[in-house]
C-alpha cells in the first residue's frame, strides 16, 4: 500500500531534512528561508527506486527485515561521480507511521535508512519475536528447610516494616500520607523488593517529585538529537550543542543562554502558551514555548546565536524517555523540541509567561 498511495515520511535532523517518498525516491535536503527572499535548497538525491528486493526469509536476524534497494542518486565527487545508493529496510512496529527511524551512510555515499510500519506485521516472517521466559521452580534438597534461612528472616523483617505503615495509615489523614511515607520508609533504598508491595505509587510519585525539581532547578538537564551534533538542554540555564570525538574530544556550541527579563520581553509578542479543549470544553496547556538568547556569535549573521524551546508532553512507558529535535527555519535561529513525560506534569501549572513550577 505504501508503494501505491504515494506517501511519503520525514525525518528532520539540526541541518539536514530527510524524505522518503516510498517506492520513489530518498531525498536529503537543507532549506534557506530569507524575508523577501527566494528559497535556496542544496539537496541530494540518496536513491531512486530501481527494484524491489523479493521477499525472502529473514533468518539469523535479531530484528526481520525487507529490504529495498534504491540506486540511481545524485553523482558521488567523492567516488568518481558514482550514483548515491541506498538500502531501505523496512521493519514491523505495531503502533507505527511509516517513521523514519534513523539514517546512516553505511560506507562513503552509501546509506542505509529504518522504516518502521504496522504493514509487514500481518506477515508471520516479520513479526516481533518474544524472547521465552521460563518459571523457576525451587524445590528444597532431602534435610534441608523449605525455605532457606536468609529468606524467612527476609519476610520476617518485611512483615515487621508493614506494621508500622498500617498503624500510620489509620492515624494519618491524606494530606500527611506522603511525608509519614517518606519517613518511615527513608532507610531502605527506593526501589528494592522488598518494598514494591508497599506502596509503590508512593514511591514512584516521590521519586518524580524529585526529578521534577531537579529539572526546573536546571540540575537534572535533557540529553538528546540524533546524527553529528547533541543537544544538552538544561531548563532556565542554556541550550548546548555538541559533538564528542575519541580523537578531537567534545566540540560545544552555546545555542542560547536563559535570561528571565529577555523571555518575558519575549513572550508579549509571542505565544508563550499553547492550548487545545478537552471533550468537556476545557481547555488545557498542550505546549509551552521559552526564549533562550545571546548563544555563541554567527559566522553567517555575525549576531548571537538564539533558540526558542518548545516544551510538550509526551506519553510513554519510560518516565524518563525524552525526544529531542532542533530545527533551523533560519540562520543560527533554531526551535528545539522537548518532548517527555516528566513535562506532561507540570504544563498546567504555567504561568502568563508560559514559566512553569513545582505542582502543588
Amino acid at each position: 500500500p505504501l508503494f501505491k498511495q504515494s506517501s511519503c515520511s520525514y525525518r528532520i535532523e539540526s541541518y539536514w531534512t530527510y524524505e522518503v517518498c516510498h517506492g520513489k525516491h530518498i531525498r536529503q535536503y537543507h532549506e534557506e528561508k530569507e524575508t523577501g527572499q527566494k528559497i535556496n535548497i542544496q539537496e541530494y538525491y540518496l536513491g531512486n527506486m530501481m527494484m524491489k528486493t523479493p521477499l525472502s526469509e529473514p533468518e539469523g536476524q535479531m530484528t526481520p527485515y525487507y529490504p529495498v534497494e534504491m540506486g540511481n542518486g545524485t553523482p558521488c565527487s567523492l567516488r568518481q561521480n558514482l550514483p548515491r545508493s541506498s538500502t531501505v529496510m523496512y521493519i514491523c512496529h505495531p503502533e507505527a507511521k511509516h517513521e523514519i527511524l534513523s539514517v546512516a551512510e553505511v560506507t562513503t555515499c552509501e546509506y542505509e535508512v529504518v522504516i518502521l510500519t504496522p504493514l509487514l506485521c500481518n506477515h508471520p516472517k516479520y513479526r516481533f519475536r518474544a524472547s521465552p521466559v521460563n518459571d523457576i521452580f525451587c524445590q528444597s534438597l532431602p534435610g534441608s528447610p523449605l525455605k532457606p534461612h536468609n529468606l524467612e528472616q527476609l519476610e520476617k523483617q518485611q512483615e515487621m516494616m508493614k506494621m508500622p505503615l498500617r498503624r500510620a495509615k489509620e492515624e494519618e489523614t491524606p494530606s500527611t500520607k506522603e511525608e509519614k511515607f517518606s519517613s518511615i520508609h527513608k532507610p531502605v533504598a527506593i526501589g528494592s523488593h522488598q518494598l514494591l508491595t508497599v506502596g509503590t505509587t508512593l514511591i514512584s510519585k516521590l521519586t518524580d517529585d524529585q526529578l521534577i525539581k531537579e529539572f526546573l532547578s536546571g540540575s537534572y538537564c535533557f540529553h538528546g538529537g540524533v546524527g553529528w551534533w547533541k543537544y544538552e538542554f538544561c531548563y532556565g540555564k542554556y541550550v548546548h550543542q555538541y559533538h564528542e570525538d575519541k580523537e578531537s574530544g567534545k566540540t560545544s556550541v552555546v545555542v542560547g543562554t536563559w535570561n528571565k527579563e529577555e523571555h518575558i520581553e519575549w513572550s508579549r509578542k509571542n505565544a508563550a502558551r499553547t492550548y487545545y479543549l478537552k471533550e468537556d470544553g476545557t481547555q488545557t496547556v498542550r505546549m509551552v514555548s521559552h526564549f533562550y538568547g545571546n548563544g555563541d556569535v554567527c559566522d553567517l549573521t555575525d549576531k548571537p546565536r538564539q533558540v526558542t524551546v518548545k516544551l510538550k508532553c509526551k506519553e510513554s512507558d519510560s518516565p524518563h524517555a525524552v525526544t529531542i529535535y532542533m530545527l533551523e527555519p533560519h540562520s543560527c535561529q533554531y526551535i528545539l523540541g522537548v518532548e517527555s513525560p516528566v513535562i506532561c506534569k507540570i504544563l498546567d501549572t504555567a504561568d502568563e509567561y508560559g514559566l512553569l513550577s513545582v505542582p502543588s
